[in-house]
């Protein structure tokens, strides 16, 4: 091969190799790399238009969760089993409530307008309201402490056919009490702390009362006799079998059995009230024998 030809072949050479040497290694230092925008994007939250928080917010109380008491539409019955968050609140107002025996709470339920009532209650939110008041007495609340309310409103936050906690809670004012330090006070704080209470046999009565009941009446005696202005308070309760006019009937007849039997043992009838809650104030499930007999029953307190 002669020179010049030698001379061109290492010209293509160098060229080739100077090409290819220049895409492997410098291309890529001229290509330009996206910068990466580390701005935080903001993160859609979706509100939850159907949350009611469940409140109890009083003097010496205050608890909220978004959870809820919930009800089926047109119907007055809690939906069971209630939240753990739920239970919590009612725990603590159970707390509350014995640290506070003079505590009382209304519970307003709420029913909206184009729901059905068939209940014997005069609307169907005031149903609700002793629902819930019967399902915190079967969690060891005292019925003494709550009252109730119904209202009829045009709507309430729902989801599907659930409506979620149809109902308020308002604490009275509590009135500071100096403890009772003479022996009445003390006395009757006993008797009304841990009332006597007559059960009954369904449409039957009985005097046959326990050694515990027994002591209960003598108390009761005894405070009488020294507090010449006191009155006793006899309610009477039922259960739920048959129509509630003859158990409001039934109600009365065993508070009167008991303010008799009372007169009997030394305290005047004419210092001893009596009315009828009927089958409106239960303390146990009348779904039970055990709780039906729980609930026929006489609550004797001093007024």
């Amino acid at each position: 091969m002669s020179k010049k030809a030698l001379y061109l072949l290492g010209i293509a050479i160098t060229i080739i190799l100077g090409t290819f040497l220049y895409v492997k290694f410098c291309c890529n230092c001229t290509m330009k790399t996206p910068a990466v925008d580390t701005e935080k994007v903001p993160v859609a939250t979706v509100q939850d238009d159907n949350i009611v928080p469940f409140i109890l917010n009083g003097s010496g109380i205050d608890y909220h969760t978004n959870d809820n008491i919930k009800f089926l539409k047109n119907s007055f019955a809690v939906i069971l089993p209630v939240s753990d968050s739920v239970s919590i609140g009612i725990g603590n107002l159970k707390t509350f409530l014995i640290a506070n025996p003079k505590q009382k709470v209304t519970i307003t339920g709420y029913a909206t307008s184009d729901e059905t009532n068939t209940t014997t209650f005069e609307n169907l939110g005031l149903a609700r309201a002793n629902d819930i008041k019967k399902y915190f007495v079967s969690k060891g609340l005292s019925d003494t402490q709550f009252d109730t309310k119904g209202e009829v409103i045009d709507k309430w936050k729902t989801n599907a056919d659930t409506l979620f906690g149809p109902a308020e809670y308002k604490f009275a004012a509590l009135e500071a009490t100096p403890a009772a330090t003479d022996e009445w006070g003390i006395l009757k704080e006993k008797i009304n702390g841990d009332p006597l209470i007559l059960h009954f046999n369904t449409n039957k009565s009985s005097d046959k009362l326990t050694d515990v009941e027994k002591q209960k009446v003598a108390d009761l005696v005894k405070y009488m006799e020294h507090v010449k202005d006191a009155v006793i308070l006899a309610v009477g309760h039922s259960d739920n079998v048959g129509n509630r006019d003859s158990n409001v009937v039934l109600g009365q007849k065993r508070a009167e059995f008991s303010k008799n039997y009372l007169s009997k043992n030394g305290i005047e009838s004419t210092r001893i009230t009596t009315e009828s809650k009927g089958p409106d104030e239960p303390i146990g499930e009348n779904t039970t024998a055990e709780g039906k007999a729980n609930n026929r029953r006489t609550v004797i307190t001093i007024k």
